[in-house]
């Protein structure tokens, strides 16, 4: 099967810390903590340029996740990123605090995970437990978390992302959660990914949402059952820097 063998090789070339440093990645920040809340912030501010996620994450004080709420408020009073305001990220600090004096990430992923091992379900109830914590709403606020679903549009792109992190264990991904299959794990699509995709055939779907998320996991699994998620990473350099997957042969 010569798709499999190129996206093996694939695999080989960008799964690795030197192309991992190779550009700005918001998993470079992760991967100096080893710590899932923090981890969780890096994901869920991973949107838009990747050098401005990364200059932004460096600025961050991740201490702060043991402060107490007046003192998140004021030294977040001068932080902003795109959608969210100042107020909006000292209430992300705050709300990721409580939380992680109530309960750890993993648990609440993985209890949830656990009753049909699906993904999906997994993160529609940790997002239900955020909001359950702090009564805060904003436009920006809302956008960092998700909002509540019961299909998903969007392809969660940010959560999945985590996921992979979290659960997968490799020279890239962290492998902090120890009670979540890798199998079950859906694609971090994003929007290099999808053309990539579409351009390889491995996904007919045109539209950029969960649907095209579920269809090209599914193709995945073909390759590798067991891990199909490992292909994420490559497919997405390769469609950030267009390159040809042909011309890693």
């Amino acid at each position: 099967m010569q798709l499999k063998a190129l996206l093996e090789k694939a695999i080989l070339d960008k799964n690795t810390q030197k192309e991992l440093f190779s550009h700005p990645d918001p998993l470079q920040i992760a991967s100096i903590y080893k710590d899932e809340t923090i981890a969780l912030l890096c994901a869920l501010f991973a949107y838009g340029n990747a050098k401005n996620i990364v200059n932004f994450l460096k600025k961050l004080d991740f201490t702060l996740l043991e402060k107490s709420d007046e003192y998140i408020i004021k030294e977040c009073k001068n932080l902003k990123y795109r959608f969210q305001n100042s107020q909006d990220i000292a209430q992300i600090f705050i709300t990721l605090k409580r939380l992680k004096n109530q309960n750890s990430i993993e648990n609440i992923f993985t209890t949830a995970y656990k009753k049909e091992q699906n993904i999906t379900h997994a993160i529609k109830y940790f997002i239900e437990q955020i909001y359950r914590i702090n009564s805060y709403r904003s436009y920006g606020y809302e956008f960092f978390f998700s909002k509540n679903f019961t299909f998903p549009k969007g392809p969660l792109k940010r959560y999945n992302m985590y996921l992979r992190w979290m659960v997968r264990k490799d020279e890239l991904d962290l492998g902090l959660f120890k009670n979540i299959d890798k199998k079950d794990l859906l694609i971090p699509l994003d929007t290099h990914t999808h053309k990539v995709s579409l351009k390889i055939k491995l996904l007919e779907r045109k539209i950029y949402d969960f649907k095209s998320v579920l269809e090209l996991t599914q193709n995945l699994k073909k390759f590798d059952p067991h891990d199909p998620i490992k292909y994420d990473f490559a497919l997405y350099r390769i469609g950030q820097n267009k390159e040809s997957l042909w011309s890693l042969n």
